[in-house]
């Protein structure tokens, strides 16, 4: 069985909404076993967190987008990985990364883009959203891909907005979607 691993830090729920739509566009594809690791307020992992990512074919890796970079918390968790880095552990594994943050920018490419460094040090193969952008007059942020990213997923949830509000339909279209391509080109690699 494919088994990809969603390893992210959520400081008020909109990063764990979107972590949950990456989760069930994966889960959509036949063969694939699909983990949540939530990385805590301390930024740690669960017990057995290091070892189900050592297994896993495929590792996302998700944080908010705080100060134009990723949560101390999910800066200490990549910090941590450099044990696993050393070793190689985590080479020619399958990366994908994603986002959250109040603004429309908000500075996000600079999260997915230290997203993409950390799996480049691990010698991991990235996979981007593969989407065209919603980028016509016409577009709304319900459609697909509104932020018109490519190189991970970026999702907005406005800054008055709860978990339960934000993101919302289009951004968590667009997470499944994103979940299902990593999944499905997870699936590829592992034969």
């Amino acid at each position: 069985m494919t088994s990809v691993s969603i390893v992210y830090h959520s400081g008020y729920g909109h990063t764990a909404k979107a972590a949950a739509a990456v989760e069930a566009g994966a889960a959509s594809v036949d063969g694939v076993k699909v983990q949540l690791i939530v990385i805590d307020a301390e930024g740690n992992l669960p017990e057995g967190g290091w070892e189900t990512l050592a297994t896993s074919n495929a590792i996302v890796l998700g944080s908010p987008t705080y100060m134009a970079g990723p949560s101390w918390q999910f800066k200490k968790f990549a910090d941590a990985s450099s044990k696993v880095w050393f070793g190689q552990g985590w080479k020619n594994k399958i990366f994908a990364g994603f986002t959250n943050s109040a603004s429309m920018s908000g500075d996000k490419l600079g999260t997915i883009d230290y997203l993409f460094h950390l799996a480049q040090q691990h010698a991991g193969i990235w996979v981007g959203t593969g989407m065209m952008p919603a980028s016509t007059k016409a577009a709304t942020e319900a459609d697909v891909n509104h932020l018109g990213s490519f190189s991970g997923l970026m999702t907005r949830s406005p800054a008055d907005a709860s978990a339960e509000e934000a993101p919302g339909a289009g951004h968590i279209e667009t997470a499944k979607l994103f979940g299902a391509r990593v999944a499905e080109i997870t699936a590829r690699f592992a034969k």
